[in-house]
Order: C-alpha cells, then structure tokens, then sequence
C-alpha cells in the first residue's frame, strides 16, 4: 500500500486519449527537473512527512495524494512564484504540468489539500529536500555548488520611526561599516575616511531635542 502512495501505478495517461507529445511542450528547466524528482530519497522524505499529519495517514483512509506529485507540485509552485490557488488552476488547465507532476487526466489536488501538505512537511522538511536536491544538481553536473542563494521567512521586528535625523544617522553608520570593511580588504585601505558615526549620533540626538522642545511649545499639553 505504501509503495502504491508515493507514486501513481500508471505515470500517464496520454497515450490512446491525447493526440500530441506532451513531453514536447515542456519548458528546459522542467527537463532539468525531472531527472532530479525521480530520486527515491526526495519521495521518501515527502511521503515520510505526509504519514505524519495524522496518526494513521500512511495506513488508513483515504489514498493521500502521491508523494511525488507533491513534490513536483510544490517546486512548480516555488519556481513559478503561485499561490496554491493559482497552482490548482494552472496545472489542472495546463497539459505539460499535468504530465510533469505525474498526474495525467487524473483530478489535480485542490489548493487547501495542497497548503495542508505544505504545512505538515514544514520547514525541517523543505531544509532536508533543498540539501538534497542541491548534492543532485552537483552530482548531475547541473550546478557547481559554490553559492546558494535560498528564500527566508521574513519576521516582523521593531524599528525606530524613520525622521530625517535618524534615516541620516543609519546612512552615516551603514557607510561606515561598509567603508571600514573595505579597509580590511583593500591592501591599501581606505585612506582618507574619518569615522563620524559618534558626531552624527550627536548631531542626531541634538535634532531629536530640538524637534520635541517645538512640539511642546507650540501644544502645552504634551507630557503633561
């Protein structure tokens, strides 16, 4: 029964139904791609995680989406930048994605199947699928593995209220520490630079004062 859950029993179903080369109309990179997904450690970690959800997701119910047509959907969906809205959609309209994330004719997974997914593999999960496709791309000669640029996960933090003082006293502190950076890398230095960034921050809480004595003048209320 697990076997038959990471993988459809029959890839397509083009032939004898669509008159076309469905293979054909796939993008470059969607070749690429496909060599990659057929590693069985990529499907194992999908369909480990999917068995997670519940506590008998991999036994009992209903058959759960196949783990590598999730994982064929959900590169899709990051290499197109969709939400998974937009990726029920286009793949249920589209033949080459249809026949790219192993699902024929059958029905693509709705978008709230497809979220739900998403969020039982978790970030864990995604780090372990990113490091194994990035040794792929190595080993297939793809990629030379010397950067990697990833997408992160973007957290609210506090900031100060961005003033004219104090946007100048964050561009005063970010050239300095660029310009002294370059000190340490440039055989030479930087000569001629002064640091300022303790005058600047001066100069900065001076303006601050300045500005909160106007406000209170011109409204007495202010602080009482």
């Amino acid at each position: 029964m697990s076997t038959q859950r990471k993988a459809k029993a029959q890839r397509t179903l083009w032939e004898g139904v669509v008159d076309l080369d469905v293979r054909a109309l796939w993008e470059p990179w969607m070749i690429e791609a496909d060599r990659l997904l057929d590693d069985e450690n990529l499907i194992e970690v999908v369909f480990e995680a999917q068995g997670h959800r519940h506590a008998h997701s991999a036994t009992r119910g209903r058959a759960q989406t196949p783990a590598e047509t999730v994982l064929r959907l959900l590169l899709l969906k990051h290499v197109r930048n969709w939400s998974f809205d937009t990726l029920e959609r286009e793949v249920a309209l589209n033949l080459a994605y249809r026949d790219f994330a192993r699902i024929g004719l059958n029905k693509v997974p709705d978008a709230k199947t497809l979220a739900r997914i998403a969020q039982a593999l978790g970030g864990e999960v995604i780090e372990k699928l990113h490091q194994r496709l990035v040794a792929l791309a190595q080993e297939h000669g793809i990629v030379k593995g010397r950067k990697m640029r990833v997408d992160t996960t973007v957290v609210e933090t506090n900031i100060h209220y961005p003033t004219d003082a104090t946007l100048l006293w964050d561009a005063v502190r970010t050239i300095t520490r660029l310009i002294e950076d370059l000190q340490e890398k440039l055989p030479g230095g930087a000569k001629g630079f002064t640091n300022r960034t303790r005058s600047a921050r001066r100069r900065m809480q001076a303006i601050q004062r300045m500005s909160a004595a106007q406000r209170s003048s011109k409204n007495p209320n202010i602080g009482s």
